[in-house]
């Protein structure tokens, strides 16, 4: 009999507490903006965070909630912020298409180490020791961060241990410049016209012919030949305006050790500078 007054009691305990619980959740519950689910529902659904939130629901409610642009997510692109834009009533807005580019082509044949690394395959650890193996020290290190922080796999080793980025899945979400500590990583807008510097040091002279053949002299002879004054020096490296380029070439055949390339046709590994062809 005490058994069953015992289960009685315990039975009537976990009615009222039920019933409790559904009052509290009735009168206390958080209403939810059905625009967030319609926003998150054309979201690519990567979680990627490039757009500075934890996941696709965050930059939802962020965007719903008026705390984040309709363009914030860099991998929907144009299409995308065009649906949010729909769904919240506002204006479309057009973005221009980003890619990634890796500023570097000091590959294992054209750049020099200083020793053999056999440590944790992760550039910033590597880095621990005497700044990296390389001779180099604005170079690629080739140890794959970027290639880890990519949630697209846009991103792959080559075989001269550089970089070599996928332009048809990379949608610039930044993360791979942000996960290589070197810095030689730039976002920049798709396209194939102009040429690039591909070199991130901002050493000169002698101390680059050392450490790698391909690298950036600041010599100035780029500068000199460019008739659309296209080109500055900016910290002992040669930097290309595109807006300004028009893809003569002159910089190119006035480049000795190769640095400069069309984007066109951006190399997977560096060529050796006496097989570089004037465009």
């Amino acid at each position: 009999m005490q058994v069953l007054y015992a289960v009685a009691a315990l039975g009537g305990i976990g009615i009222l507490f039920g019933v409790l619980l559904a009052l509290v959740a009735r009168f206390f519950a958080v209403q939810s903006d059905p625009r967030v689910e319609a926003v998150r529902e054309v979201l690519p659904g990567a979680n990627c965070g490039a757009c500075g939130y934890a996941g696709c629901t965050n930059f939802a409610e962020a965007v719903v909630g008026g705390e984040a642009k309709i363009d914030g997510c860099i991998p929907g692109g144009s299409e995308t912020a065009k649906e949010i834009a729909a769904l919240l009533g506002q204006e479309a807005i057009e973005t221009v298409p980003l890619v990634a580019t890796v500023f570097c082509i000091g590959d294992n044949r054209m750049a020099k180490d200083l020793f053999v690394y056999d440590g944790i395959q992760d550039c910033a650890v590597a880095m621990k020791y005497a700044n990296g193996f390389k001779a180099c020290t604005y170079g690629c290190l080739g140890l794959g961060n970027c290639v880890r922080a990519c949630p697209f796999e846009a991103i792959t080793i080559g075989p001269g241990g550089l970089p070599v980025v996928d332009k048809e899945k990379c949608n610039g979400c930044g993360l791979c410049a942000k996960a290589c500590p070197r810095n030689i990583i730039q976002i920049l807008p798709k396209g194939t016209a102009g040429h690039l510097v591909l070199c991130a040091s901002h050493d000169r002279g002698k101390s680059v012919t050392l450490a790698c053949e391909v690298g950036c002299m600041a010599c100035k002879a780029c500068v000199k030949a460019c008739p659309q004054e296209a080109i500055t020096m900016q910290d002992n490296l040669a930097v290309i305006d595109l807006e300004k380029c028009d893809d003569c070439g002159e910089c190119v055949a006035a480049c000795k050790p190769g640095t400069i390339h069309p984007r066109r046709n951006l190399p997977v590994a560096a060529p050796r500078p006496q097989d570089q062809v004037a465009v």
